[in-house]
């Protein structure tokens, strides 16, 4: 319903034009790839692969091709890894309606289309503290399971994983790793 409405609320614009239309962000590179867009749309969550996994997945296949992301998520965090991913832009869906089609002729002119307050925010707060491994086994172990199932999914000692997620607590100044994994969301590290 929401690309439906994003479509016709884009086909008003005389100068823009909808080349392509998928659901899912393992979709994107294939549908990229065949209509050569000037610029993508993209949602941080989305079926399959992320919106910032997709962002960069589209930066390495299609450099041509900018990565404009439209989210309801106003997160440091997010911003500051969507920069990471490649992506040109960062747009909030409760934004104006005519501030998309803006940001679409920015990003699409060369232009990074940033919310200020956003950037502002993802530059003070700094990056993640948290490395690449512990973020996987926070995540992991966000989705529940037992710290066995944790290691098993990740094919890591069930000491390794208490290990990172002690640490992932300690960085975190959580209370445990329930709390880490709600503070890591918020921040838009997970």
């Amino acid at each position: 319903m929401v690309r439906g409405a994003l479509k016709a609320l884009l086909s008003l614009e005389s100068d823009i034009a909808v080349v392509a239309d998928v659901g899912r962000g393992d979709q994107v590179v294939e549908a990229a790839i065949a209509s050569r867009p000037d610029v993508a749309l993209l949602d941080v969550e989305m079926p399959g692969i992320d919106g910032l996994v997709a962002a960069r997945a589209l930066r390495d296949a299609l450099p041509s091709c900018r990565s404009l992301i439209l989210t309801t998520f106003a997160r440091p965090g997010l911003v500051r890894r969507a920069i990471e991913s490649g992506a040109h832009g960062y747009l909030l869906k409760d934004a104006p309606d005519y501030e998309l089609a803006r940001a679409i002729r920015r990003c699409a002119a060369g232009e990074s289309v940033f919310e200020p307050s956003l950037a502002i925010e993802a530059l003070a707060e700094g990056a993640s503290p948290l490395s690449v491994r512990e973020c996987e086994v926070l995540a992991e172990s966000a989705r529940g399971g037992a710290i066995a199932d944790v290691a098993t999914a990740l094919s890591l000692s069930e000491g390794t994983v208490r290990n990172h997620l002690s640490t992932v607590i300690q960085k975190l100044s959580a209370r445990n790793r329930a709390d880490a994994a709600r503070i890591a969301r918020e921040k838009g590290w997970l």
